[in-house]
């Protein structure tokens, strides 16, 4: 319904005005929604791996109010990404567990730049803002590079602290090549996978990637569909946890009222 009526006001409303409505809404459902999180709280459904592990990462993730909306919400839902208010309010985990980093000069990574191209799986369809999240954390990290790739390659681009290159996620070589490029080459501090979105993608990545996790870095995959969440779950109660002793697990479910789908984040914590 909200990308409906977004549709429509872009149709009636001049830009100028268009603009104006959707700046007053956002900032007034913005407050409207910190408010209210002073009384209603949502704590998201945290597995810790392996053997139910608590503590350190686990346990920060189940003091985060999914509820209560941060500036870095705001800032992403500003720049048309997915990942802010409602949808999908990752950015509620992600404040908790970058908020303290604003400053300092992070390398941050992210898969999938939001294709328009209607012939790529998981687009985000015609009237999508590829690079819609780059440009968030560019705003939100002001010393920081941040780093994208996609297999659209006409969703590629360069800007003042943006770098992005080519990736099939499911092609091993060619991660392997993204990752040997210069810049990419060196350690990141968060790497997200907000690609593909299938289990095969996910695993794929995840395999060919977290060894290019900073130590004390952090790896998330985001929009995991609740219906594989089992088999997410045996993934990481298998020998993959033991092949990478050093880090945290923690498969995360946020309450959504507007998202039962696939409001689910798996965070790797990689130890310091």
């Amino acid at each position: 319904m909200k990308r409906e009526l977004d549709l429509l006001l872009r149709r009636k409303l001049s830009p100028r005005a268009y603009k104006t409505a959707i700046t007053y809404w956002r900032y007034r459902l913005f407050w409207q929604q910190r408010a209210a999180a002073r009384f209603v709280k949502r704590r998201p459904r945290v597995d810790g791996f392996p053997d139910g592990r608590t503590g350190g990462l686990v346990d920060r993730l189940h003091g985060v109010n999914v509820l209560a909306p941060t500036p870095m919400c705001l800032a992403m839902h500003w720049q048309g990404s997915d990942k802010s208010l409602w949808r999908h309010n990752y950015t509620t985990i992600y404040d908790a567990l970058l908020g303290n980093s604003r400053d300092k000069p992070l390398r941050i990574f992210e898969l999938g730049l939001g294709s328009n191209n209607l012939e790529f799986a998981f687009n985000m369809g015609a009237d999508g803002v590829p690079g819609a999240s780059l440009r968030g954390w560019k705003e939100l990290f002001p010393n920081a590079r941040i780093f994208g790739a996609d297999i659209d390659r006409g969703a590629l681009f360069q800007e003042d602290r943006i770098q992005t290159s080519y990736c099939d996620q499911l092609d091993k070589i060619a991660i392997r090549q993204m990752w040997s490029q210069p810049g990419f080459s060196d350690e990141m501090d968060v790497i997200i996978d907000d690609g593909l979105h299938t289990f095969e993608g996910n695993t794929v990545f995840l395999n060919e990637s977290l060894g290019h996790l900073r130590p004390g870095g952090t790896y998330v995959v985001k929009d995991i569909a609740t219906t594989t969440l089992t088999q997410w779950r045996d993934f990481l109660a298998s020998d993959f946890t033991p092949r990478f002793p050093k880090y945290e697990y923690a498969l995360a479910q946020l309450p959504n009222a507007f998202n039962r789908r696939d409001n689910n984040l798996l965070l790797i914590r990689s130890q310091a």
